[in-house]
């Protein structure tokens, strides 16, 4: 892609002016990035390694958790090598790469979710039918159309955001590159048409959201009828993790790009940031091998 303008990188927005916070900052990323990829990388293994969690639930779980891997990766590495390097440079290609494995991976981890609410209902609504609709080609299918709906809305949106000219300068008010903060460099008025891209998008999204609330309506509505010493008590387990991942991403993110523009600031859209894409992939891991037992066991199995 080239650009009209003659914007040859970005000065990415940093954490800290003095040394010592820098260093301190490249530090507790590092912690937090490692933290990351060891919890997902144990959920990766575990589930490719013990033949028990090999279900449809731990299938879209193993997808999650390669996302979340890739999500991190795309943001957190380079933040943490300019706070190392005491540099906010980003070349124009990086930014084009960090904005399209952004929202791919971020499209496609939503898209899952959507799939795993799915799944949910299936396994509690119509377990008879579960086998049948859920077999091993109806997963690869759902997996399949996840990874290409985040693949063809990251090139889209890519693909229109850095065909804009940038008269505004280069500063980007975030610590990665993100579509809203380059879009304020835009000086024309072909910014509308990336405009409409996201409404389509958020569109889509909450027409997810729905099918999520609808699903999860109906799921508890059939869990309460469960006798309690029936499996009400695994039936809540199964539901909750996902529910609190779906929370954590929804909130997040809606804070992140539906704020007022009244309360935006540099330090706050910083923050905001952070929360939106460097705590889910963080977390996740930890929040869907809290209350799983097959899945602790496994994990457990593979360390010791």
């Amino acid at each position: 892609m080239s650009n009209s303008s003659s914007v040859s990188e970005f000065l990415l927005l940093a954490f800290a002016d003095t040394r010592e916070l820098q260093l301190l900052h490249f530090g507790l990323f590092l912690g937090i990035y490692l933290a990351a990829l060891l919890g997902n990388g144990l959920i990766l293994t575990a589930v490719a390694c013990d033949h028990r969690l090999h279900t449809p639930m731990y299938f879209f779980l193993l997808n999650l958790a390669l996302l979340d891997m890739g999500s991190i990766s795309t943001t957190l590495p380079k933040a943490m090598a300019n706070a190392l390097w005491d540099t906010r440079a980003i070349s124009y290609q990086g930014c084009a790469a960090q904005v399209f494995f952004f929202v791919f991976l971020f499209g496609a981890e939503y898209c899952f979710l959507t799939v795993m609410a799915y799944d949910r209902y299936i396994a509690i609504c119509k377990p008879l039918h579960y086998g049948s609709l859920l077999g091993t080609r109806a997963c690869a299918k759902m997996a399949a159309a996840a990874w290409g709906s985040g693949f063809l809305n990251a090139l889209l949106h890519t693909a229109n955001t850095f065909s804009l000219s940038l008269c505004q300068g280069n500063a980007v008010d975030q610590f990665f590159c993100e579509i809203p903060q380059i879009l304020k460099l835009s000086c024309s008025d072909a910014y509308l048409r990336e405009v409409a891209v996201l409404l389509f998008t958020l569109s889509l999204i909450f027409v997810s959201f729905v099918f999520i609330v609808v699903s999860y309506v109906q799921i508890f509505r059939a869990v309460l009828r469960i006798p309690p010493e029936e499996g009400r008590h695994k039936a809540f387990s199964t539901c909750l993790p996902h529910l609190v991942v779906i929370s954590l991403t929804v909130s997040t993110g809606m804070f992140a790009y539906l704020k007022p523009p009244s309360i935006s600031s540099p330090s706050l859209d910083l923050l905001v940031g952070v929360l939106f894409s460097v705590v889910p992939p963080a977390v996740n891991p930890f929040v869907y091998s809290m209350r799983n037992k097959d899945l602790k066991n496994a994990m457990w199995k593979l360390m010791t």
